[in-house]
């Protein structure tokens, strides 16, 4: 790899030759204050938070953008640059609506936190008469203009990561403003509620429509028997919402915290993980033996549902009919948990504890009631949104002791677990798909031809002399140049695993955002994906098909098998094509 020499602070640093002065500064400790950089995604040097002092250059420049030379000389705290920065931030908040202690991102701010550490106790030009400029049309976000700072960071991860492209900056000068096109409200757009502009938002400008206070109230309701369902990679995400390090699997805590928020039921969506994967694996194998409708393409993720049923509806025939982990989750508490415990299903309100703000979406899609006249899942939470419920309460997360789901629904596997991770449905599949073909025990479990954080993956098996083609996609817009390539005969697979965010479930859009400066040094997707991979490897069931709980499932209420009656009433769903462009 070609290097260069520089200078940053009178440190002599190495750096690639490709690299910018911001990462070059990360060499000798030194974080520049950025907003709309954002690595591989937003590079447009808008905000100019970030500038520095070259040696020979006539003004300041942007250094998320400026590439280092041979002999560079840079200074990134002189006066100069230090009253530069606190000018800009200034202005960007002369035009900020500044109500911090009710804003959601309040203490989780990147705006807020550069305020405090350039000292900013005064703001010469600000109005008073800021006005929020809530657009809220959408199940699953909430924008306010008021509080939009104009990085475009949005505007790149809906574009480059996405390839949806709803939002834009509008209008010029004063006037900008992000928004959609002609000024639009979100929902008659082909938004698919992925999130992920919430994700990468550094203020309170994008943030998802927080339903806590319809959870707090069930939980109030003697009437009501609440019970919570908590995805796979939330273990390994929430405890970032309480300061510690990204990739720390809380499992423990996190149970222990839903205790005490006075949940009736705390259980594992890692088991009906485990049950999408009898389910999907049956279906894949009838589809292999029929040879229709191939590939078979997974149905976890709602985002990517959506992206399907409104961008390339002649797909819909490949999708998995099985509903989603969540989903399951709450048709099973309504039909056979219900009838387990002597409770009506009506009283049964069911919380699903999500990394994906398209889960929103998902809860009111049609053909989702087990029960007519039900939905299986009544509220779907983010990941940031159990984290406010857990401060609200008191609960002091960080020192509570470990505790184990509830028996009802704690038995699950490894195959579960890793769901949250990009190919983890994959390699969940072919750990149970692979034994029934052969009939043998396999020699290891570890699928690594899918794992890992690139945009595409594909591999090939043997099943028994049957070559089996597979690939994996995260990301919308990897996921639609995986379908243009089956769609010119560029490529043949039989089962496809797509995924809406980048890196699947662990950088979903409902998971805890993190400020630019980690974002772009530290890969989330990778450490959050290694802390599910390790917990894996440590279970002693690591199988769908041997989960005990399982078994008894099918066992006692569906037919003694997968794709059954009961199980195609309770666990199965439908899909529609969707309009790119809805009108009320």
């Amino acid at each position: 790899m070609d290097t260069v020499k520089l200078k940053i602070n009178g440190k002599e640093v190495e750096v690639p030759k490709t690299a910018t002065i911001l990462e070059a500064a990360r060499q000798v400790d030194i974080d520049i204050p950025s907003l709309c950089y954002m690595k591989n995604i937003n590079a447009i040097g808008a905000c100019r938070i970030c500038v520095v002092a070259v040696k020979g250059a006539r003004s300041l420049v942007a250094s998320c953008v400026y590439p280092v030379a041979e002999g560079m000389e840079v200074f990134t705290n002189t006066g100069e640059v230090i009253q530069a920065r606190k000018n800009t931030l200034e202005l960007i908040l002369s035009n900020h609506r500044m109500d911090c202690l009710t804003c959601l991102r309040n203490q989780n701010c990147e705006l807020q936190k550069l305020a405090r550490d350039f000292g900013m106790q005064e703001v010469r030009f600000h109005t008073d008469n800021m006005k929020p400029e809530i657009e809220d049309s959408t199940l699953h976000l909430v924008r306010d203009n008021s509080k939009c700072i104009l990085c475009r960071r949005c505007v790149a991860v809906c574009r480059n990561n996405q390839s949806v492209s709803v939002i834009g900056p509008n209008d010029r000068g004063f006037e900008s403003h992000i928004s959609c096109a002609f000024d639009r409200n979100l929902d008659e757009t082909a938004c698919v509620s992925c999130g992920q502009c919430t994700a990468v938002c550094p203020t309170g400008a994008l943030t998802e429509k927080d339903d806590t206070e319809k959870v707090w109230a069930a939980l109030a309701d003697p009437k009501k028997h609440v019970v919570v369902g908590v995805a796979p990679s939330i273990r390994v995400t929430l405890g970032e919402c309480f300061g510690m390090p990204v990739g720390t699997n809380v499992e423990g805590k996190m149970v222990a915290a839903l205790h005490r928020l006075n949940f009736d039921g705390v259980f594992d969506i890692d088991v009906t993980a485990d049950l999408t994967i009898m389910e999907e694996g049956t279906e894949f194998l009838k589809r292999l033996e029929s040879g229709h409708d191939l590939p078979l393409i997974t149905s976890c993720s709602p985002g990517w549902i959506r992206f399907c049923e409104q961008f390339f509806p002649e797909f819909i025939p490949n999708l998995s009919t099985c509903k989603s982990p969540q989903q399951m989750f709450g048709a099973m508490m309504k039909t056979y948990y219900a009838r387990k415990i002597g409770v009506d299903p009506a009283d049964i309100f069911t919380v699903g504890i999500m990394p994906c703000t398209a889960k929103k979406f998902e809860i009111h899609r049609e053909d989702e009631q087990a029960v007519p006249g039900l939905p299986d899942i009544d509220v779907s939470l983010t990941t940031r949104e159990l984290g406010r419920m857990i401060s609200r309460a008191g609960v002091m997360f960080t020192g509570l002791p470990d505790e184990d789901f509830d028996p009802a629904f704690g038995i699950a596997s490894g195959a579960g677990l890793i769901f949250g991770a990009t190919g983890g449905v994959m390699e969940a599949a072919l750990r149970t798909v692979a034994e029934l073909v052969t009939g043998k025990p396999l020699e290891t479990l570890e699928f690594n031809e899918v794992r890992g954080v690139a945009g595409i993956k594909e591999a090939e098996y043997d099943l028994n002399g049957r070559k089996v083609r597979a690939a994996v996609a995260s990301g919308l817009a990897n996921c639609r140049r995986l379908l243009n390539r089956i769609k010119a005969g560029e490529a043949h697979y039989d089962i496809v695993e797509m995924m809406a965010c980048p890196g699947g479930c662990v950088n979903g859009g409902g998971q805890p955002p993190q400020p630019a400066g980690v974002r772009n040094f530290v890969d989330l997707r990778a450490k959050r994906a290694e802390a599910l991979y390790t917990h894996d490897a440590k279970m002693p069931l690591r199988k769908s098909h041997e989960n005990p709980l399982i078994k008894q499932l099918y066992e006692e209420v569906m037919d003694g098998k997968p794709g059954s009656h009961n199980a195609h009433k309770w666990l199965h769903t439908s899909y529609r094509a969707r309009p790119k462009y809805p009108v009320k």
